[in-house]
């Protein structure tokens, strides 16, 4: 498959959080500077404040206000986001990695580059010695034909047990897109036990044995390890800056 990336990218790392909502809202902001022209291709790599990012099919739901409150009760900032299906959440044990770039057609190659990035984070996934792929699991929260998943014995499962490890999303404007995706790492117990009160408040099944982090199958591996990675695997298709 061809690369959709930009001949270079720029790599931002954000080292200091403004909140839920305005993180979120940062990448839309990044977005419309790129497709301005004000801001080249580039890369936002942040470790995120612990946030429940709802889907604007949610927050039409009689049970949001329940699901918001669920979050707050565990810890976790309620936001909705404006890319991506169902809830999701995370905190500073995943990484986000932000990818925005100006294109002529964004629309026509956005299927395309879900299944690229599925690809590349499997293959970063895979150099840290995780059994990763590609695929919808049975039961996952946010279910996406492109999540990455890795097998294995965790969260008290048998061996070959999958868990959803990586969630991806777009957001294409004319003249640009924003593909944003969220790794958990380390740490998952806590993004269990909030998509657990949260998915239930708001009346939605799944599989809470779906949700683990990359550290439940290597341990030991930090974000700081995925962050290279990530950017070992990138450098393969394109200059990093």
């Amino acid at each position: 498959m061809s690369s959709p990336m930009a001949p270079a990218l720029q790599v931002h790392r954000q080292v200091a959080n403004s909140g839920a909502a305005a993180d979120l809202d940062r990448a839309l902001d990044l977005l419309a500077e790129v497709k301005a022209g004000s801001r080249e291709a580039m890369l936002r790599l942040y470790r995120p404040e612990p946030t429940v990012a709802f889907g604007q099919r949610d927050a039409k739901m009689p049970g949001f206000a329940a699901a918001e409150q669920a979050s707050r009760d565990n810890g976790f900032v309620p936001a909705v986001r404006r890319a991506g299906g169902r809830a999701a959440a995370y905190h500073q044990g995943t990484l986000v990695v932000d990818h925005i770039q100006r294109e002529d057609d964004a629309i026509a190659g956005a299927k395309a580059r879900f299944a690229f990035f599925g690809g590349l984070f499997t293959e970063a996934l895979k150099s840290l010695g995780v059994d990763a792929g590609v695929g919808e699991i049975p039961g996952e929260y946010c279910p996406g034909e492109f999540s990455v998943y890795g097998r294995g014995a965790a969260v008290g499962a048998g061996a070959g047990h999958s868990i959803k490890l990586v969630g991806t999303a777009q957001r294409v404007v004319s003249g640009a897109w924003l593909f944003s995706s969220v790794i958990v790492v380390e740490n998952s117990a806590p993004i269990r036990k909030v998509l657990t009160d949260s998915y239930a408040a708001l009346g939605l099944d799944w599989d809470p044995a779906t949700a683990g982090a990359v550290e439940d199958l290597r341990p030991g591996v930090t974000v700081d390890d995925v962050e290279a990675a990530v950017l070992a695997e990138y450098a393969h298709h394109t200059q990093l800056t």
